[in-house]
Formats: structure tokens, C-alpha cells, sequence
């Protein structure tokens, strides 16, 4: 079998009964990613972003790269999987709250689109809380659909980019970047 990359976005702004908050939640997670198969390349800080759509509360977001030998929809099927396991169930409003959710990015295979998957993920180039976690493992990664870096499409104006600086839990500092993602990093709360 032939190996596969993906870059997955992991999200949580709902508390879990045995994993806590959505930072531990988000921890949480990825060692279910590798006790399912998955290796896991490299991870990104977890970020607080605020929420997109009708939810108030904000979201603890980060990124990984993953190896694998599955294809884009078993993937997928263990994502969704993972995800249910943690107590997110199908339908309901859109951009809900939600204990977790893991969505697939990018794929080393190139484009993919299936009923219920689109690799690149349709939204993630007006995303900070994809792109900056993601330029932060995988700043190289070209979108198959643009020919742009995430590190380029990060440094870009998008229309639902973040406009403030976020407020930072007590013991934990933001992260300050010399260079051309600073100005969207200052605003983010990294965990250290």
C-alpha cells in the first residue's frame, strides 16, 4: 500500500465529561488519531479562535500531518468515527457547537471530491483558524487548486480574517513572530 499525507484541522469549543476542555479535548484527539493507525508527523500549537456561524463560544483549534495507507473516504470514515466516539452526532444546524470536529485539508494525492468529502477542504483559504495552525507545520504545502503556499495563502487579506487580538487564559502568553505571519499570530492564543 502506498503511503497518503493529509493535513487535518482539529476544532472543539464544547467541555467533554472525561477529557475536559476543548484544548484538552483537542489533546485528547490526536491520541485517538494514532490509536487509530494514524502517525502523526508533526502537530501545531492549539490556538483560540473566535467562533464562525451561529455558536458564542471559542474554539480551541489546531492542526497535524498525518501518514497513512488510507484513501481520502476511509479516512474520512474514521475521522467521522473518531468524532462520534467523542460525542458529536450527524445533522443539526451548521457550524454549531461542538465537542469536536476533524476535517481534512489537504491530501498528498492532490484533489479529491466525493459525495461527502472535497480535498482541498472548499474553505480553508479564508480560514486564520486553519491557516495559521497549519503554516505553522506545513507553511511549504502547496493547494492543488491555487498553486499558493500555506504560508502565501496565510499572508493574504481574507474576508473572515480575525480583526483583534484575542483574550489570553490566565498562565498562558501569545506567541510573538518576527516575519510575515505576525500580524495574524500576534492575534492568536497559542498554548505553550
Amino acid at each position: 500500500m502506498t503511503t497518503q499525507r493529509y493535513l487535518i484541522a482539529l476544532g472543539s469549543n464544547l467541555r467533554h465529561a472525561r477529557h475536559g476542555t476543548p484544548r484538552a479535548v483537542l489533546a485528547a484527539a490526536r491520541l485517538a488519531l494514532v490509536q487509530a493507525g494514524l502517525e502523526i508527523e508533526i502537530a501545531s500549537p492549539t490556538l483560540q479562535s473566535a467562533p464562525v456561524g451561529p455558536s458564542l463560544r471559542r474554539y480551541a483549534n489546531a492542526a497535524v500531518l498525518v501518514r497513512t495507507a488510507l484513501e481520502p473516504q476511509l479516512l474520512l470514515g474514521l475521522l467521522k468515527t473518531i468524532e462520534h466516539r467523542f460525542g458529536r452526532r450527524p445533522g443539526g444546524m451548521r457550524w454549531r457547537a461542538r465537542v469536536l470536529d476533524l476535517d481534512v485539508i489537504l491530501w498528498s494525492g492532490g484533489e479529491y471530491a466525493s459525495r461527502n468529502l472535497i480535498i482541498p477542504h472548499p474553505l480553508f483559504r479564508d480560514r486564520d483558524f486553519v491557516l495559521i495552525p497549519a503554516a505553522t507545520i506545513a507553511p511549504n504545502w502547496r493547494d492543488p487548486r491555487t498553486g499558493l503556499s500555506i504560508r502565501q495563502l496565510a499572508r493574504r487579506p481574507r474576508p473572515h480574517s480575525l480583526t483583534g487580538p484575542l483574550p489570553r487564559p490566565r498562565g498562558h502568553r501569545v506567541r510573538r513572530h518576527a516575519g510575515p505571519l505576525a500580524q495574524s499570530v500576534e492575534q492568536l492564543t497559542f498554548n505553550q
